[in-house]
């Protein structure tokens, strides 16, 4: 029973109350390590692993190598991602798409990320030494020790760090390319520079649409005095057409159908259509279309490649 307090004619409104339900500590737990170790980035170097496995298995899929491979990759690419995190940890406070993370927001000690980042880098090496091959471990080592040791640094240094991290990003392909077929051939170089070429306008498509967070940062993701974008505009429409060489070779080489030829031009015309108007406008707009385009091309493309190997 509410009290009555005399002599008040004024009408009271009572203030609704709050309840504040705290987050399961699990969910955050998990939700932070799905940050550290970059799910998406992750999933995307499983998926060109699983395109290269997919298009050097001309004679039929094996599917218990397939989940080994993949396991390993996993477990190495993610491992690149927690390094990578704990060594930009102080910076990633300076933008604000990754001041939230665990290490900058103090969710996760810097020590526990360090030990978490090497302990999957030791374990998928292994596994992949032992469960697939040598060779797919040292290509996936050298993924590793080129992103965290090379592009990572370089981020603040230079834009050759795109360049250095499109390398870095190249080589999963191959790693299922090897792991199918054993051995480095015309068709693990192919898969390495679609890899490469995509990469190029992907990435600075990015870089240009968040140029003041990375410059606030001190990250030097464009070229020097790019202020108008006129360079990393070029260098995505020479990519871009590079690129839509490249895709090609497969059928001049005799691994793929003819009729993926008309399907991977569709694409590639796409692709540079997206990026001649980011040459023309150099706008976020015409940057966030290329990019965008970009991430539908890929599994476009390796799909079609995929379907119509010979």
């Amino acid at each position: 029973m509410k009290p009555v307090i005399p002599e008040v004619t004024a009408a009271v409104v009572e203030a609704p109350v709050i309840v504040v339900v705290a987050e399961p500590q699990s969910h955050r737990l998990l939700a932070d390590l799905m940050i550290l170790t970059k799910a998406r980035l992750t999933l995307l170097v499983l998926m060109t692993t699983a395109f290269g496995f997919g298009f050097g298995s001309s004679h039929g899929m094996d599917w218990f190598l397939f989940f080994r491979v993949m396991f390993g990759t996993a477990f190495v690419a993610a491992s690149a991602s927690v390094l990578n995190q704990f060594i930009e940890r102080k910076v990633d406070r300076l933008m604000g798409r990754t001041k939230d993370r665990p290490l900058p927001a103090g969710r996760m000690a810097p020590g526990t990320a360090l030990g978490l980042g090497v302990l999957l880098a030791v374990a998928g090496l292994i596994y992949l030494v032992n469960r697939v091959s040598p060779l797919c471990a040292g290509l996936a080592a050298a993924t590793l020790m080129i992103y965290v040791a090379l592009y990572t640094p370089l981020k603040r240094k230079s834009a050759w760090c795109v360049t250095i991290g499109a390398i870095s990003g190249a080589i999963p392909p191959v790693i299922g390319w090897a792991a199918a077929t054993g051995s480095l051939g015309r068709g693990a170089w192919i898969l390495f520079g679609i890899l490469f070429f995509w990469q190029m306008p992907h990435f600075l498509s990015l870089a240009w649409m968040y140029r003041d967070e990375y410059a606030q940062a001190g990250f030097s993701m464009l070229r020097r005095r790019d202020i108008a974008g006129i360079k990393a505009a070029t260098e995505s429409l020479l990519c871009a057409a590079a690129l839509a060489v490249v895709t090609l070779l497969p059928v001049f080489f005799g691994m793929a159908h003819a009729i993926y030829a008309p399907a991977a031009l569709a694409c590639d015309g796409w692709l540079l259509t997206c990026a001649v108007l980011f040459m023309s406008h150099r706008s976020r707009a015409s940057a966030r279309r290329l990019f965008l385009a970009s991430i539908l091309y890929l599994p476009l493309v390796m799909a079609l490649l995929v379907v119509c190997r010979r």
